[in-house]
């Protein structure tokens, strides 16, 4: 396989990583409450988000690493298609 389609497809899997990832985060976020349990009444919902915001403190460090993962691979296709511009001039 030729080097610069593998290239754009290495790009491609971790910037749909990092999509995936961000809309999973961003739809368990929707369903957290800003709100404070007073009453003991109201323990599942506090659970509930509890469990939630465990879930998403959960994701968090995988997203980051796919975050800098996309960067690098971007900053790899740019600095390849500089050399390339560069190399033709020459």
């Amino acid at each position: 396989m030729p080097f610069v389609p593998t290239m754009w497809t290495v790009w491609a899997v971790f910037a749909v990583a990092l999509a995936g990832l961000h809309a999973y985060k961003s739809r368990l976020e929707r369903d957290e409450d800003d709100q404070i349990f007073l009453d003991d009444s109201f323990d599942h919902m506090k659970n509930a988000q509890e469990a939630l915001v465990a879930r998403v403190h959960k994701i968090e460090p995988v997203e980051r690493v796919a975050l800098w993962l996309a960067v690098a691979a971007t900053l790899f296709v740019v600095g390849y298609y500089v050399v390339d511009f560069l190399n033709q001039f020459k």
